[in-house]
């Protein structure tokens, strides 16, 4: 499909997309001052159905060599944890004793973003997996490749000669800017739409071997297992947030959104979401909605865990989406 693939690390058959046991919801986060943006996360990757099948199998430290911190050894005693005990609410001390591990820039006891939390959280873990092999080639085929990864299709269209130039890039998550949408949907549409290069963006044809306008279009290649998009509720010109309603589906067809628009639809279910309160971004709440593995959603605010339906998850302003193919 225009990419050489890389040698895998685990066979996508060992990856179960579905709850391998079924069970109520497990324990609340405490938070212990500003660490809000710490639990949701940590709640919405322990719901996340292939990769807590994955980290309750202990396959990752049962080989782990990595010396000191490692965060796939703490997120799978974190999830464990979580989902075992019976306690209502436990303190995630692991994560947050080795915050500066995860991302420099967090500071303890400082209100930081999710978003940025769930990012440095997937980094390190894929970092952790790369620790156990040397093999280069297995930069993109980790298990949080595996699951959260997928490839965008970038395709340059010369408006002079119609010649095209197609490139390829990997990614974890999607980051969309809501301003002008009313739904994740019309979202998606406009990310598909071809648009014109502006004048900055200076394009030389190497067929044509001008320098013409041209016409740039983003497609999703490969889809991951685990679609997690990002409503930008920052308005990049003012910082101030944007608090509108975004209407998105409890099922999503990615089919639209692919480079083969043609092909078989390929649905995606809604597991988790985040929701930011407050005024402004730089201050305010996380709290976030999670289907645990019987199949009901709760929502889950810090040391609360209570039960709740899918049209109170599908009213919410929310900032982070996960889908599971």
């Amino acid at each position: 499909e225009g990419m050489a693939l890389p040698q895998r690390i685990l066979p996508p058959e060992k990856i179960s997309m579905d709850w391998q046991q079924r069970q109520r919801p497990g324990a609340g986060l405490f938070n212990l001052g500003n660490t809000c943006y710490i639990n949701v996360i940590l709640q919405c990757l322990t719901y996340t159905p292939p990769l807590a099948n994955y980290l309750l199998s202990c396959q990752h430290s049962q080989s782990c060599q990595q010396q000191g911190f490692c965060m796939m050894c703490t997120m799978e005693a974190h999830v464990r944890k979580v989902l075992c005990s019976s306690a209502t609410a436990i303190l995630p001390g692991a994560v947050l004793r080795d915050l500066k591990f995860i991302g420099e820039e967090f500071e303890y006891g400082r209100q930081e973003n999710a978003y940025e939390f769930l990012r440095c959280t997937l980094d390190a873990m894929h970092r952790a997996c790369l620790s156990c092999h040397l093999d280069v080639s297995s930069q993109e085929t980790t298990i949080v490749h595996q699951i959260f990864g997928g490839f965008m299709k970038s395709r340059v269209t010369c408006l002079s000669c119609q010649a095209v130039v197609d490139s390829y890039k990997a990614f974890l998550d999607v980051s969309l800017d809501i301003r002008a949408a009313s739904s994740l949907t019309t979202v998606l549409e406009d990310c598909v739409t071809a648009k014109q290069l502006d004048q900055t963006e200076c394009f030389r044809c190497s067929k044509c071997k001008k320098q013409a306008a041209a016409s740039k279009k983003v497609t999703v290649h490969r889809a991951p297992r685990v679609l997690t998009l990002c409503l930008e509720r920052a308005d990049q010109w003012t910082g101030t947030k944007i608090s509108k309603f975004v209407e998105y589906p409890e099922y999503l067809d990615l089919r639209p959104y692919m480079s083969d628009p043609a092909g078989e639809p390929l649905l995606c279910s809604l597991y988790a979401i985040v929701v930011h309160s407050g005024d402004t971004c730089l201050e305010g709440h996380f709290l976030c909605y999670a289907k645990a593995s019987n199949g009901l959603w709760y929502k889950m605010d810090d040391e609360s865990v209570d039960i709740c339906d899918i049209h109170t998850v599908l009213g919410q302003q929310a900032y982070l989406l996960f889908y599971a193919r």
